[in-house]
């Protein structure tokens, strides 16, 4: 029987400290017996298929095990943690919890590849040619002229003064996992053998159980099995901008997504969690993430190939034309070498000399015009690519967003109101004389735990820092520009008792004395998720008048609710009480563990939704890009909806664009009857993303002409770039946090934030842009573009002036006049005039 092969297997052999990659070949040998044959491969196809590894989404299942199977899995126990032996052996086998860095690139080979780009290589020939001229002069004994000499020095000279430029401007820039490194906590509290203690973070270990509080970065990727109000900040990680709560549940059977799970480097906010570790070091989802970034390529730039190709015509004539005269030569007698240095000095002469000068001063003088403009070009080649650019794939929150969450709209008095979300508090206000409004006004106010930091009386009020979350934030900066002084109004109305926002009640509840002395009565204020606020209300407030909570309020409450969510906005309830004084008097002891107060039969006052409002120059920007022919995609982490909302807002999705959801609800008919050609617009989130094949993403690409990408992980932003690129479009991606360094890297220009971006994403792009303004980018465009121009100028005339350059050589071999030009007068010509 003939021998048949299975399918190669790839497994990995931990080899001192590296992965090696082998494929296993099983063959069925005619006696019956497998012969098994074990190849290390190739260093480039082990690269190629560990990139491929990384893009794909991590494949886990410890946020959805029980306790039990996580002690056996991890050998460890959740209440003592991992045993000191088992913890060495493990960390033997592992080694240390931090990232490996890639092997850098030599400075000298950076140097060299400065000096062998196509324009170089053309010109290092032609400073050859002129030795081997000047050689064979001085072996006919010709000692008259060293014009040739002169010239290949000269040469040489050019290439090497633009090296050097174009070295400088690349050393900036820094190794892409060095920044990583900052991300990395340096100590950690973990329990072995039961006992607990701080240790190096890069200590830690698979299995290990860990502590953290409010102010610590997470050591490692640990599960979650116990805490405490504890809330972590992913925003580096998923562009989340909101505080994630973490606990012990299992909610989403991603784990990017789940609750009890959290991750390497994110900052620990607020309450108190231990964990088990789940992964250490380059397994962790940043390790992943690093690897990704420094292990994709940088793109060829659009003006990199151009010039190759321009490299190849003009290597091409020279030969041509050089070859003709060296035929002409030998026919009318000339002596063989004399036709030779003929054929030398016609490839020279063909050589643009001054181009290579020329790109790089107007490349450079454009850099530094941007620079004005807050863009700064760590690649001098990166200023053309995005003249180029003919899609941006943007990041939402910073980028197109603000990047505060604000707040947008008011449901009160049965009425909504727009509230201003401008940066500069230059926009419509609304009516603020309804008592209702006082009410509402008073809640928002008294029933919120943020607080200005000290010293910022100066500072106008949007631009103030602030000490709490995001939602809270808003809402204070809200009260301070409508009421006033916010700090001296709670004092005015002191603190009984608090109940602070939870996952379980999602209500926050705060009791108050009032500031009247000889009303003696307590305020109950409360706020939270409004279908949980609704239902602990039995009145509602309108104008004043407390009304019974009827079905027709509550369906108008829920009307007003789907309205605000629609927008994707995030809306919270609030309600107060009065207590009576009967039952309720001064001195009264709440206890907030025991309730023992009414937390229902509330008086509804209103409902306040909050975003990260746009920027006010993001919409006419793309419509700049949209009028220019470039294409604008958004690609998020945030949840659709607030995606869509945002992007609508802005002239992604332009007005009157439908997606095929909106097509289905106008027609009143099930999706999957809507023809999604007639689709204008596309939203697409990380879970549809993940069981698309890459063709099928493409497809997608080509159909919709607005395309919104939601709830995408770092892997996800890196295919959406790749398959842009399979389209042949030039694509530059804007992003600030670390999820975004991988697509930065691989896109033809990235693009980083430099207030709010991460260390990480600003290594892994080619230009910053210092005021984190999309509408920076348009203006790069049309810079870019002009380099575009100047440059397709600039090559016309080294091309034209060659005809009157080579018009004497040939005048001269066949006719014998003297030459009008000698080579270092040409030169001369050449770099001064082009310069």
């Amino acid at each position: 029987m003939d021998g048949f092969s299975f399918a190669a297997i790839a497994f990995f052999s931990l080899l001192q400290d590296k992965y090696e990659m082998y494929s296993v070949e099983m063959e069925k040998q005619s006696d019956g017996d497998m012969d098994v044959k074990i190849k290390k491969k190739k260093k480039g196809a082990q690269k190629k298929e560990k990139l491929e590894s990384m893009k794909k989404e991590m494949d886990v299942d410890d946020h959805q095990l029980s306790l039990e199977d996580l002690e056996l899995k991890y050998r460890t126990n959740t209440t003592k943690g991992l045993s000191s032996t088992v913890a060495e052996e493990i960390f033997l086998r592992d080694g240390p919890n931090e990232l490996k860095p890639p092997k850098g690139t030599p400075e000298y080979v950076k140097f060299a590849r400065q000096l062998a780009g196509g324009l170089q290589c053309l010109m290092w020939v032609a400073a050859a040619i002129c030795l081997i001229a000047f050689g064979i002069q001085l072996g006919q004994g010709d000692l008259t002229s060293a014009d040739n000499l002169y010239l290949a020095i000269a040469l040489i000279a050019v290439v090497v003064v633009t090296g050097c430029f174009g070295y400088y401007q690349e050393f900036k820039s820094t190794n892409i996992i060095a920044s990583f490194k900052n991300l990395v906590p340096q100590q950690a509290t973990v329990i072995r053998d039961g006992d607990k203690f701080q240790i190096n973070a890069n200590q830690l270990v698979v299995g290990d159980l860990v502590e953290i509080k409010g102010g610590d970065r997470v050591p490692a990727d640990i599960r979650i099995i116990t805490g405490q109000g504890c809330k972590v900040d992913n925003s580096s990680l998923t562009g989340e901008s909101e505080p994630q709560t973490r606990s012990p549940e299992c909610t989403h059977e991603s784990p990017l997504e789940t609750r009890n799970i959290a991750f390497f480097s994110t900052m620990c906010l607020e309450g108190t969690a231990t964990g088990i570790i789940i992964n250490t070091g380059d397994r962790t989802i940043i390790g992943r993430i690093a690897s990704l970034a420094s292990g994709v390529e940088n793109e060829k730039t659009p003006i990199a190939i151009e010039i190759e190709h321009f490299v190849d015509i003009i290597a091409g004539l020279a030969i041509f034309f050089g070859a003709t005269f060296f035929v002409v030569a030998m026919v009318i007698g000339y002596p063989f070498l004399k036709a030779m240095v003929f054929f030398m000095a016609i490839v020279v002469a063909y050589v643009p000399e001054g181009l290579l000068a020329t790109v790089t001063v107007c490349l450079s003088l454009t850099a530094k015009r941007l620079a004005r403009k807050n863009c700064v070009v760590k690649n001098l080649e990166a200023v053309e690519t995005l003249g180029s650019t003919s899609v941006i794939c943007s990041d939402k929150t910073g980028t197109l967003t603000q990047n505060r969450m604000t707040v947008s709209h008011l449901w009160f008095d049965n009425q909504i109101h727009t509230a201003d979300t401008t940066e500069d508090q230059s926009g419509q206000t609304f009516d603020q004389s309804s008592e209702t409004w006082r009410a509402l006004c008073k809640v928002v106010s008294l029933c919120n735990r943020a607080f200005f930091k000290s010293g910022q009386d100066s500072v106008p009020v949007p631009k103030r820092i602030v000490i709490g979350d995001a939602s809270e934030t808003a809402l204070l900066k809200f009260s301070e520009i409508t009421l006033g002084n916010v700090m001296e109004y709670r004092e005015r109305f002191k603190k009984a008792c608090e109940i602070p926002f939870n996952s379980t009640n999602k209500f926050q509840l705060s009791v108050h004395e009032l500031d009247d002395p000889r009303d003696q009565r307590y305020l109950l204020v409360m706020k939270g998720a409004p279908e949980r606020i609704l239902e602990r209300c039995s009145t509602i407030m309108i104008k004043g008048q407390e009304l019974p909570l009827d079905e027709q309020w509550k369906e108008a409450f829920q009307t007003a609710y789907m309205d605000l969510g629609g927008l994707g906005e995030r809306v919270l309830g609030f309600c107060h009480l009065y207590l009576p004084q009967s039952e309720f008097p001064r001195g009264y002891n709440f206890d907030g563990e025991e309730m023992n107060f009414p937390t229902s039969g509330l008086c509804f006052a209103g409902l306040i939704s909050m975003i990260d409002p746009p920027r006010a120059t993001v919409p006419d920007a793309v419509m700049k890009c949209r009028t220019a022919g470039i294409r604008v995609i958004m690609v998020t982490g945030d949840h659709p909806i607030t995606a869509k909302a945002i992007a609508a807002s802005v002239g992604i999705i332009s007005e009157g664009s439908e997606t095929v959801e909106d097509i289905a609800t106008r027609l009143r008919i099930p999706v999957e009857q809507v023809n999604k050609r007639e689709a204008r617009a596309c939203v697409v989130n990380g879970g549809q993303l993940k069981d698309m094949e890459t063709e099928e993403l493409v497809e997608i690409l080509k159909m919709h002409p607005e395309m919104v990408f939601a709830r995408t992980s770092p892997q996800q932003k890196l295919i959406i770039v790749e398959s842009c690129q399979k389209l042949g479009a030039i694509v530059a991606v804007t992003g600030d946090g670390v999820n975004d360094s991988p697509a930065l890297k691989k896109a033809d220009i990235g693009v980083a934030m430099g207030i709010a971006g991460s260390d990480a994403a600003k290594n892994a792009a080619d230009m910053i842009l210092l005021d984190d303004n999309f509408a920076s980018i348009v203006t790069g465009v049309e810079q870019g573009r002009l380099i575009f121009d100047n440059l397709k100028k600039s090559i016309a005339y080294t091309l034209t002036k060659n005809i009157p350059e080579l018009t004497p050589y040939l005048i001269y071999i066949t006719v014998s006049v003297p030459l009008p030009l000698g080579c270092i007068t040409i030169l001369f010509i050449e770099l001064c005039t082009d310069i």
